[in-house]
This record gives C-alpha cells, sequence and structure tokens, in this order.
C-alpha cells in the first residue's frame, strides 16, 4: 500500500447520482465561499452518497450527489467536532462548512486530506493488524449519547424492529446465495432478534461501520474512520458487526478481546453484533451487481458470518 494516495474510500458500486458534481463544481463553490482554501481540485471518488475530490495538498471536499442522502453531511458538520474530543484517531473534522447555493442545492465540506487505502480495497487478513485499533476506537465512541444526538430507524435499534425487513431481503437472495448459506443467515439474524434488547442508555455509535468506512495507512494501521452520516445513538452491537465485515477468526478474536478489555461485554452483546453484521454485510451485497468492492466486502461478510468459529 505505500505510496497509494486514496482518502476517505473510493467509488464502489453506487447508485444513479441525482445531479453531476464535478471538479469544475466543487472549483467555483470553493472559490465563492472560501477563496483562501482555492487551489487544484482533482477528483478521488463518487462514492455511494457522496462525491470526493483532493483540493491542493493537504484538504479534501466532500460533496452530496443524492438528495436522499445530502442530510448525512449535515450530521458530519453538526457532531464530528463533538465526537473528536472522545477518540484519538483523527477524525474528518470539517475545516469549513460550505452552503447551498443556487448551483447546487446541498451542504458541503472542505476537510482535512489522509493518505491511505479504503478499507474495501483490503483483504480481511490484512485488516487483522488494526483489529485490537479499531475495537479501541468504538470503545473510546461508545459513551452515553446527548439527548439532541440524530435518529437512525435502521442502525441502533431494537433487532426485532428490523426482521421483516432482514428476512424480505435474504428472500431476495435466493437466486445469489446458496440455500444453505441462506439458511446460516438467517439462524444468525435470528439468534440476535432473539437476545434480550440492549439495556442502560443509548450509546454514540459511527452507525455504518464496513470496511469502506475506514482508512488504511500504508503500515497497515487505520489512518481514520470516515463516513459519519449515519451517526445515531443506540445498541453497540450495531458497531461490532465490524468483527465480522472486517476480519478473518484471527482479527475477530482480537477485536473482541481488545473491546471486552475496555468496556463491559456479554455473550448477547456479541450474538445481537453478528445479527448487525448479517444486516449490514448482505445490505452492501443485494445492493451490488456482483462485482466491484461493495459486492466482494459483502461477500466476504457473508463468508465471515458463516465460519464455525
Amino acid at each position: 500500500m505505500a505510496g497509494t494516495r486514496v482518502s476517505y474510500g473510493a467509488t464502489v458500486d453506487i447508485p444513479h447520482a441525482d445531479l453531476t458534481v464535478d471538479e469544475d463544481l466543487a472549483a467555483r463553490l470553493v472559490r465563492a465561499q472560501f477563496p483562501a482554501l482555492a487551489g487544484p481540485v482533482t477528483p478521488v471518488a463518487q462514492g455511494w452518497d457522496n462525491a470526493l475530490f483532493r483540493l491542493g495538498d493537504e484538504l479534501a471536499i466532500r460533496m452530496p450527489r443524492r438528495e436522499v442522502a445530502a442530510h448525512l453531511i449535515e450530521h458530519e458538520q453538526r457532531w464530528l467536532p463533538e465526537l473528536q474530543r472522545l477518540v484519538a484517531l483523527p477524525l474528518p473534522v470539517p475545516i469549513a462548512e460550505g452552503r447551498p447555493t443556487a448551483g447546487y442545492p446541498f451542504a458541503w465540506s472542505v476537510i482535512p486530506w489522509v493518505d491511505g487505502i479504503g478499507g474495501a480495497h483490503v483483504s480481511p487478513h490484512a485488516r487483522d493488524a488494526y483489529a485490537r485499533q479499531l475495537a479501541g476506537f468504538l470503545a473510546a465512541l461508545h459513551v452515553p449519547a446527548s439527548a439532541d444526538a440524530p435518529h437512525n430507524p435502521v442502525r441502533g435499534v431494537p433487532l426485532v424492529t428490523r426482521a421483516a425487513a432482514i428476512h424480505a431481503r435474504l428472500d431476495g437472495l435466493a437466486g445469489r446465495l446458496a440455500a444453505d448459506e441462506l439458511a446460516g443467515l438467517r439462524a444468525a439474524w435470528d439468534a440476535g432478534a432473539a437476545t434480550a434488547p440492549h439495556k442502560g442508555p443509548a450509546l454514540w455509535l459511527h452507525g455504518d461501520p464496513h470496511p469502506g468506512n475506514v482508512v488504511v495507512a500504508p503500515s497497515g494501521r487505520l489512518a481514520t474512520v470516515v463516513d459519519f452520516g449515519d451517526v445515531t445513538a443506540g445498541d453497540p452491537a450495531t458497531d461490532l458487526a465490524a468483527a465480522w465485515l472486517h476480519f478473518t477468526p484471527a482479527g475477530r478474536a482480537a477485536f473482541i478481546e481488545r473491546y471486552s478489555e475496555l468496556r463491559a461485554t456479554d455473550a448477547a452483546l456479541w450474538v445481537r453484533a453478528r445479527a448487525w453484521a448479517v444486516s449490514i454485510g448482505t445490505s452492501a451485497f443485494a445492493a451490488s451487481d456482483g462485482s466491484g468492492p461493495m459486492a466482494r466486502m459483502g461477500r466476504e461478510a457473508i463468508e465471515q458470518l458463516l465460519r464455525q468459529d
């Protein structure tokens, strides 16, 4: 990975954009609203919800490309400065918060540039190198959230509220996954849904803990965690799905051990976490056409979920 200069992930199997977001538009917005930051603008990625551009050597521009997700940038602008106080890992806290204009109707951000490669482009074996580091990051993040934390209806909530949607998704994958694979995924989901729900205060959650939302440094360690648009509060098991979404059995064991050193856990928490991994992993797999990083990431998660270890 040495010498790789990809920040905040890379293009995945993405839905159609609601509007064209290109480097010319990004450069015009910076010149108009933040002239002191103006510089060369280079395309980096057209992601699921946002386009990313490099701005000079030290900055990046993050711009929504779909109306349905435009408010997620506002979540990041509001909450990332506060979440940064909780964790040691540098987060993409906005340096400048762009305003909607007649030519571009969404909020947008200028953020620090970080060298690395999106975790979706790294193998599960290589991801094992950051297992304990990611566990420590999540343990630091998982503290009682503010009363006005954003609500996400599909993350951090009791698993039973997602049962119909998950069973429908698994039904829809019948042509792409074998019957025994679907049975194993259903069993993992049902086991989690049958456990007691999270008790105690709602904790801060990243909300979307898949490998595409981490940046891996050339050393193999985490450079940053990105895409906090789904930030919410609730059951930490949602984020702990990372144990199956990122790692092999060795990395998963290291992740679970480290998190359990830092936070009180019980068996039910990890059963729920595995169910959340079914939810997030199959979402990635179902949303793709079977090719590209998103499909591969979902397939890797499914393989880990079906292991008997």
